[in-house]
């Protein structure tokens, strides 16, 4: 299982939906939650994109120098920027970083936003643009290797003499990866994506999107990967983690709930309205937004995208990974609030039970062991578990 963490440039908070518990989204903070997950050995780390963020591809730039093996999984928006200079800003991250740049492709889903930013194209319209741009930017990144020019004349997008000078460290390009539900969607991953993501839906329903995309790459001679993208609530005891989850949504009110959903629904994703319907837009205890065993649907309530959260003790939360990992899901990509404090529970509790994960260990002359020396003279013991 490879797990990645999030980076919040949207903010942060200890409750969804309003103010209180609020937290400043600066680059110190950004930092923190870098530093931190590259030291507690997660993969790597996804930043969000759109105007309700800080640029995803500046905030993972200035992150660089602060770690060392911590992978950037940062979006390019194909109809918005130009494949040409997405393949240029792409390599030079990737050069600059040693070769730890993941690309997520964001064909988008938010109408008003995309007008926003100048795309006037409806849903179909806008994978079409995506998949010429993807033409352009993988040939424009693999002839980067022999120093070679590209010309593409698609129905959206045209390259004449198209030229990246210098090759990113991954061959032929950074991996690709993308999440998107509607049947164009699914087609475009499987003739271009190395990494499928799909948000935290019930097994079933995953087991079936793996099928569907599976079989598409395979019509295109392809093989592709897995990853999900999920919220997590983990406490040491079922009890403790359902509580935190009553409290993170105890400041909502209907008001607001109301008026996320409404803008949700403008949208023309499909991801969206799947992610609504599990929720129905209703606030509820566990009973009405636990959508399968420790699988909440609770912050899908306010949040855009990814709404679902694994809640429970570490060996619940664990055995639901598994039962994705069995499907084959290969990377999850989570997040919690508060995202600082959030990762470190995390990679305490739960890492331990994950296949090929071993805790991070210390080392050098001012290290000293794990857990707080007793009586100024004893090791802590590990208790029996």
């Amino acid at each position: 299982m490879n797990v990645f963490w999030f980076i919040p440039t949207h903010g942060d908070s200890r409750y969804l939906g309003t103010s209180q518990g609020a937290r400043a989204a600066d680059y110190d903070y950004f930092q923190q939650i870098a530093v931190a997950a590259d030291t507690l050995g997660y993969e790597g780390v996804l930043l969000p994109t759109g105007r309700s963020c800080e640029d995803a591809w500046v905030v993972a730039s200035s992150l660089i120098p602060v770690t060392r093996r911590l992978k950037f999984l940062v979006a390019i928006r194909p109809g918005i920027a130009s494949p040409g200079l997405s393949a240029r800003m792409a390599s030079t991250f990737d050069r600059l970083s040693g070769g730890r740049l993941l690309i997520n492709v964001v064909t988008g889903g938010d109408q008003a936003e995309l007008e926003g930013d100048g795309l006037f194209a409806d849903h179909d319209t806008r994978y079409k643009i995506t998949d010429d741009f993807l033409h352009i930017w993988r040939n424009l990144l693999a002839a980067s290797h022999t120093n070679e020019a590209i010309n593409y004349d698609g129905e959206t997008l045209q390259s004449k003499g198209g030229k990246v000078l210098y090759p990113p460290v991954q061959h032929p390009h950074p991996p690709l990866w993308f999440g998107g539900s509607s049947p164009a969607a699914h087609e475009m991953a499987g003739q271009h994506i190395d990494t499928y993501l799909t948000w935290g839906e019930p097994p079933e329903a995953v087991a079936k999107k793996i099928a569907d995309i599976r079989a598409r790459a395979a019509a295109h001679g392809r093989q592709i990967k897995f990853g999900i993208r999920l919220h997590v609530i983990v406490r040491e005891t079922e009890d403790e983690a359902w509580a935190a989850a009553d409290k993170l949504i105890s400041k909502l009110d209907d008001e607001t709930i109301t008026r996320a959903q409404a803008s949700f629904a403008k949208m023309d994703s499909e991801g969206q309205r799947r992610m609504a319907a599990l929720h129905g837009g209703k606030r509820g205890g566990r009973e009405q937004l636990e959508v399968y065993p420790n699988l909440w649907a609770g912050v899908g309530l306010v949040r855009g995208g990814a709404g679902t959260a694994l809640v429970g003790n570490p060996e619940q939360v664990a055995a639901l990974m598994k039962e994705y990992a069995d499907l084959g899901i290969d990377t999850f990509i989570l997040s919690g609030y508060p995202h600082l404090e959030e990762s470190y529970r995390f990679a305490e509790l739960v890492f331990p039970l994950l296949p090929n994960r071993k805790r991070a260990s210390a080392s050098g002359p001012l290290s000293g062991p794990f857990g707080e020396i007793v009586g100024n003279n004893y090791l802590p013991k590990t208790s029996a578990s």
